[in-house]
């Protein structure tokens, strides 16, 4: 039996092991939270701040409650059996974690759509994954079925799943019903990640109880539990929020609060009014408050202080960082000490920003297909280095530089599609990223970027974007993309508002004084010959906000974009 034929037939399996294991020896994802919800039950879980902003508020026992709901209607109203996919395509909600642990009571599979995907990509996916249902989420930001051609699927909404019981559902006895169920096994797969859509056929990364659980475990290693108060900004269909955000945060007990904008204004109220100390964020969301908080020191007239503050600052111990900046602290809610960042790139200049303000900055490194790949941590967090693996995971470098992964957390494969799990997994069990990296003399991970991003230079040496872009942001320009527009010939692209200034005369000098001060600190053949300024406010990006290269390439190089202007 080949791997994909014995992965399809394992999607579920009635277990042999007791339902009633023990809470402090969990086997499958379900077992680590139903532990939680009976250990942390009358704490604060899950909250949605709303615009006018109060707050409703679920405790744990009520999650538990409410996930209990969502299963018997999965089931027995909607008659979906194990194994059985269903979309959730939701904004962030209680209800939507109630959902998904239902689903795991139900042995269902799910597969999230991100509320940013094209109508091509949601129709691409439902193609390959073949679901029995959508679960659509409510309000005014939710999705529109009808814009993806999905108007007559077969739809319910969170809010009904999650919805008081009625007289049929007491008199039929659903919880004594739910509780009898056959609980999941370890290599049940329960989350079936579309990691592309856009372009070509999607594939799907199928996650299993125990590739998760062993995530957790490498996760705890690494992030000491604390009393968390998270302010949870990154869609629930992503897996690095799915698995952080939700799983591990309620694992530990945290009190997590959703907010959907992305305005600062209501960021910032809810920060404080939850009194955060914890965020899972990209880069992106970093980079968002940051901008905010140099805006706001911009129009005091204090930024020459301000600055002035975080180079002394940076030398001292991070409590006394934070006391310095006090003010700035408040506005967060005074309590922020904690940033878990990827998903992409992060500058480290804009880690330096938040440490110099005293708030630890831990970035981790992984995918969908490996989970967990490495992590620094709050006691081991230089700049540049995306730390170590943690025990289950194994790490090597390939001659080449490719990262590979092997371990538990590994996916099983991609849906329906062998030829391209045996492309990602060889032979030995080792995932193959596509990430270049190199080992520090400490054993971190360093990353310079993706195999196909490499740019080979007509002599043969390898150039990595990313590096260039770094030398970029220190010198000055907040966004900037690096591309070899022919060959051998390395430009910039960059975004205005990322330079702090709006008409395209005025930038000239500003650009090319930073592309001059980036090239002195880079090799000879590492410089820049030109750059461009993109004509959008914003680089075309991935549902999961990663740049998309290809598109700014094709601009530069096929359509020609603007002139480009030499860099003296």
């Amino acid at each position: 039996m080949d791997l994909f034929t014995a992965t399809q037939r394992g999607l579920y399996h009635r277990p042999t092991m007791d339902h009633h294991q023990r809470a402090d020896e969990p086997t499958t994802i379900l077992d680590l939270l139903d532990g939680a919800l009976v250990r942390y039950a009358e704490r604060p879980a899950l909250g949605l701040w709303h615009d006018d902003g109060t707050t409703t508020t679920w405790t744990y026992r009520e999650l538990d409650r409410r996930s209990r709901l969502a299963a018997w209607r999965l089931r027995t109203r909607l008659q979906l059996d194990p194994g059985d996919r269903i979309l959730t395509w939701s904004p962030s909600e209680p209800a939507l974690p109630a959902v998904y642990i239902g689903a795991m009571r139900t042995g269902l599979i799910l597969v999230p759509l991100d509320l940013r995907m094209s109508s091509d990509a949601v129709q691409g996916i439902v193609g390959r994954a073949e679901p029995r249902h959508l679960i659509l989420g409510t309000g005014h930001d939710a999705p529109d079925p009808a814009a993806a051609g999905l108007e007559d699927f077969p739809t319910t909404t969170v809010a009904a799943l999650v919805a008081d019981p009625d007289a049929e559902m007491e008199a039929a006895g659903w919880e004594e019903q739910v509780g009898a169920w056959t609980r999941p096994r370890p290599d049940d797969v329960w989350d079936l990640i579309f990691t592309s859509g856009t372009t070509g056929t999607p594939k799907g990364v199928m996650v299993a109880h125990d590739n998760l659980l062993a995530t957790m475990a490498a996760i705890n290693r690494a992030i000491p539990p604390l009393e968390h108060r998270v302010v949870s900004v990154l869609p629930l269909s992503h897996l690095f929020e799915q698995a952080i955000g939700l799983i591990y945060a309620l694992s530990v007990g945290a009190d997590i609060l959703y907010v959907r904008s992305r305005n600062p204004r209501v960021l910032f109220a809810a920060l404080q009014a939850h009194r955060v100390t914890s965020m899972i964020v990209v880069p992106q969301v970093l980079d968002l408050f940051w901008t905010a908080i140099e805006r706001e020191a911009d129009k005091s007239g204090r930024r020459s202080l301000f600055d002035r503050l975080r180079r002394i600052a940076r030398h001292l111990p991070y409590r006394l960082r934070r006391l310095l900046f006090r003010s700035v602290h408040r506005r967060l809610g005074g309590s922020l000490s904690l940033f878990v960042s990827s998903g992409a790139f992060l500058p480290p200049a804009l880690q330096q920003a938040w440490e110099d303000l005293g708030v630890v900055v831990v970035q981790g490194y992984g995918s969908s297909e490996n989970g967990f790949g490495t992590c620094t941590t709050p006691q081991d967090h230089g700049l540049g280095t995306v730390g170590r693996p943690m025990a289950p995971v194994e790490l090597r470098v390939a001659d080449d530089g490719e990262v590979l992964f092997r371990g538990p957390t590994l996916f099983k494969g991609y849906w329906r599609d062998p030829e391209a799990t045996a492309r990602a997994i060889d032979p030995d069990g080792w995932y193959h990223t596509g990430d270049i990296g190199h080992l520090d003399p400490d054993g971190r991970l360093v990353l310079s970027g993706r195999t196909k991003d490499r740019i080979v230079l007509p002599n043969g040496f390898k150039v990595y974007p990313e590096d260039l872009e770094n030398a970029l942001r220190i010198a000055g320009i907040r966004d900037a993309i690096v591309i070899e527009t022919a060959p051998g010939r390395i430009e910039a692209v960059v975004l205005l508002h990322g330079v702090g200034v709006e008409d395209p005369a005025a930038a000239t000098p500003v650009v090319d004084a930073a592309v001059r001060a980036a090239n002195a600190t880079l090799g000879p053949q590492q410089r820049i010959a030109a750059w461009r300024v993109w004509p959008g406010d914003d680089f075309p990006r991935t549902h999961t906000l990663k740049i998309k290269r290809d598109p700014i390439r094709e601009w530069a190089t096929v359509d020609e974009g603007a002139a480009p202007r030499a860099s003296n």
